[in-house]
């Protein structure tokens, strides 16, 4: 099931009828909050997505998963490895704009040889003013971070590298 804008809208309608305060949603898939403010709603979402692994494909190349179709890599990604043997990408859940912090100004989530465990909030992907949250999804240490804040990223491109 997949929850569209429209959805979304049509949750916080329903909700403005009712004497609730906040909305806890989750499913395998995602995870999303809604609390209602002075000024209206907040929306706060985190994808629960497993990170992709990259193996070696038998004939010695590396196998890594492709991009959606729809997407157009950046000239920085174009140019980034497709895979990094003993390291575990974690992938754009979906496209839009990779943060590396919080709001504008604050300390990045994650640097280079951060130990990061599975539920470790390690960037944002903005997309359609909403702000979706990356977990690491496995333990280990950032060997690379693969993106600039603030650079526009597609749905399955590595964003970073994990050492487990």
């Amino acid at each position: 099931m997949d929850l569209t804008n429209d959805d979304v809208a049509e949750i916080l309608a329903l909700l403005d009828s009712l004497p609730y305060d906040e909305l806890d949603l989750q499913t395998p898939r995602f995870r999303l909050t809604l609390r209602r403010t002075p000024g209206g709603w907040t929306e706060e979402s985190q994808t629960l997505t497993e990170p992709t692994a990259v193996t070696p494909a038998p004939n010695g190349s590396a196998a890594s998963p492709a991009p959606a179709p729809e997407t157009q890599p950046t000239a920085q990604q174009s140019h980034a490895p497709t895979s990094r043997p003993g390291l575990v990408a974690i992938a754009a859940p979906l496209p839009g704009t990779f943060y590396r912090a919080p709001r504008p100004g604050a300390a990045p989530f994650v640097e280079l040889g951060d130990e990061v465990r599975e539920d470790t909030v390690v960037a944002i992907v903005e997309t359609m003013k909403l702000m979706n949250s990356v977990p690491a999804g496995t333990r280990g240490r950032v060997a690379e971070i693969c993106l600039e804040n603030a650079e526009p990223v597609g749905q399955g491109f590595t964003l970073m590298w994990i050492e487990p």
